[in-house]
């Protein structure tokens, strides 16, 4: 990292180095500082209401004055850096700045999300809009040499010709092409050479096919490879099967994958995660996990992560999988999984997360899950679990997270859950829990994300808590940093008890009949940063001025009310607001525009528009 730096200090003289003073311990900054004219009181930082340094008062006048300066080259790389990165910050990179840090030794990441006019760079920090990132921005890239270890270009507009560049870049041990349209067969070609990576992703890009592939076949460091939605890569596994170091693959979402591709991977023994939801990977591809030879019992037996997701699986898979001591993680949600064979599941006695969502499993599979105790995540949505089944589930002490939705779960089962001391997120949506079964969870006392999302809870439901043990239950739940009461009959009466919850976070109180007098009651919950009040059509502008208090909101969705152009002023105070939503209310999209150019300068996303 530091060649490019140890290569100019050659080209000094003694005396040019003592002069200058750049490569001492504290030279960098002092160099700097004596090169740059005096700044002015209105040069701004980023970190507002903090008093900056000299090196951050020195850095944004460089900034100001970007276009007087046509090379960093000959500046330590330390100071380039922190350049490079303020112009990143202050949305001041462009074409002609960018040409400013050719052979900089920089390390450089490039990436665009959500929208193609959204850069971020290092560490995924929003920096701003930029136009997307094409071959000429590799040219610079590039020119870091041996310097670059790590580059994320995905979603650009970058071609084959771009990626052709990085042949300069020899060092280079990560590479990200997600979403990279125009990156071809020919393109991959160009990184054969690079046989320093490590890690190589290229999720959802449609022009790699399986001769492309053959590209892989040299990187011979590589420990890990996403592939995810690339749906022409049938028979392109055989190019990996040398790849002794690979670790994770990802392979999701390929729906061109068969048990012949699975049968191409099964010698890589050092392989942890495997990632292939929503392929058409049957029972017989399992299989061939199992080993490549008789006397190798389990070939992958280091896998720890394995997703099937959505794969046309049977229960007959679960033999092979029980081999797997070392699985942490298993996700066989919609894999047409059933009792038949779930004994299997004893084995796997390090296992921490279990997804068997959406498949026909009932209390008898549940019999088998009772002595693993590393359990921390299960998910029984839309199972044909019972009260009954839960009683299994009461030795699992470490279990955090349990999704119960769409099941045959009712009051009765919550006694069994009483002592999951641990259980931070609990969903019992769509069960048959009245409002005699909240009573039950006053003991739950690490909860901090619960869904309730039942017809079944009324108001008196939540009245009968306050006035019984709610106190006791609000007390308890102190935690809480999410609630979704979404589709529950709520009124102003039954939001009596949420005042309780000072650490509430996330609140969704969707399709009620809240008026602004229930509100009253949350106008104090300081900690929230996400509120959806949506589709209680009672609500005015009265609201707005409620939770004008609330200035840690980042989300706001107040759609399907009485809100009013009038009642946005209330939103000012609200300087943190990132969303928001006021679909279906008499305000205009000229207005909100207003408000967000005015008052609102973090608001991102605006509905409508």
């Amino acid at each position: 990292m530091g060649g490019a730096c140890s290569r100019k200090r050659e080209l000094l003289d003694g005396d040019d180095l003592h002069r200058s003073g750049r490569y001492s311990k504290s030279g960098s900054s002092k160099w700097l500082l004596l090169t740059l004219p005096r700044c002015n009181t209105n040069v701004s930082v980023r970190e507002q209401g903090k008093c900056p340094s000299l090196m951050d008062l020195c850095v944004a006048k460089v900034r100001e004055d970007i276009k007087k300066h046509s090379s960093f080259s000959m500046l330590p790389r330390d100071i380039s850096q922190l350049i490079f990165n303020e112009l990143v910050a202050s949305h001041s990179l462009n074409d002609g700045s960018l040409e400013a840090f050719r052979d900089c030794a920089l390390q450089i990441t490039f990436r665009i999300i959500d929208n193609p006019h959204w850069l971020l760079f290092h560490q995924d920090m929003r920096v701003g809009e930029y136009p997307a990132v094409k071959d000429g921005w590799m040219d610079i890239v590039s020119s870091q040499g041996e310097s670059l270890l790590s580059l994320d270009i995905s979603c650009s507009d970058v071609t084959d010709t771009g990626l052709s560049l990085l042949k300069k870049c020899p060092s280079i041990q990560s590479l990200k092409c997600n979403y990279c349209d125009q990156i071809s067969d020919n393109g991959l070609g160009h990184l054969s050479g690079l046989s320093n990576l490590t890690s190589l992703s290229f999720k959802k890009s449609n022009c790699i096919t399986a001769d492309g592939m053959r590209a892989f076949t040299n990187l011979v460091n590589l420990v890990n490879l996403d592939l995810e939605r690339c749906l022409k890569i049938n028979g392109g596994l055989v190019h990996i099967k040398d790849l002794k170091k690979l670790e994770s693959l990802n392979i999701r979402y390929c729906n061109c994958i068969t048990d012949a591709d699975i049968e191409s991977i099964s010698g890589l023994t050092n392989l942890k995660e495997l990632q292939v939801s929503c392929c058409k990977v049957t029972d017989a591809g399992i299989t061939h996990l199992k080993g490549i030879a008789d006397w190798i019992p389990f070939s992958l037996s280091k896998i720890a992560h394995l997703d099937l997701e959505g794969c046309p699986l049977t229960s007959a898979c679960l033999k092979v999988i029980s081999g797997f001591a070392l699985l942490v993680f298993l996700n066989l949600s919609r894999c047409g999984v059933s009792d038949d064979g779930s004994k299997s599941f004893s084995a796997l006695q390090k296992l921490k997360v279990l997804n068997l969502g959406f498949n026909n499993i009932s209390d008898v599979c549940l019999v088998h899950l009772k002595d693993l105790f590393n359990l921390e995540s299960l998910n029984f949505d839309s199972c044909r679990i019972s009260d009954e089944g839960l009683l299994n589930l009461k030795g699992l002490l470490q279990l955090k997270s349990l999704e119960l939705s769409d099941t045959g779960v009712g009051n009765n089962g919550l006694n069994h859950l009483s002592g999951l001391s641990n259980l931070e997120s609990l969903n019992l949506s769509f069960t048959s829990v009245t409002d005699g079964g909240l009573r039950k969870l006053s003991g739950l006392t690490s909860i901090k994300s619960l869904n309730l999302d039942s017809r079944q809870i009324t108001d008196s439901g939540l009245a009968a808590i306050t006035t019984e043990v709610v106190i006791n239950l609000c007390i308890c739940l102190t935690g809480l940093t999410h609630l979704d009461l979404f589709g529950a009959r709520i009124s102003d009466f039954g939001t009596n008890c949420l005042k309780y919850f000072k650490n509430l976070q996330s609140l969704e109180l969707c399709g009620g009949s809240i008026t602004d007098a229930g509100v009253k009651n949350i106008k104090d919950l300081k900690s929230l940063t996400q509120l959806n009040l949506s589709q209680n059509s009672h609500l005015t502008d009265k609201t707005l001025e409620l939770i004008s208090g609330l200035t840690g909101l980042t989300s706001l969705n107040v759609s399907n009310s009485r809100i009013t152009n009038a009642g946005l002023q209330h939103l000012k105070p609200l300087k943190n607001l990132q969303s928001l939503t006021l679909e279906s209310c008499k305000v205009s999209a000229n207005e909100m525009k207003k408000l967000q150019l005015s008052s609102l300068p973090n608001l991102l996303s605006v509905r409508p528009e």
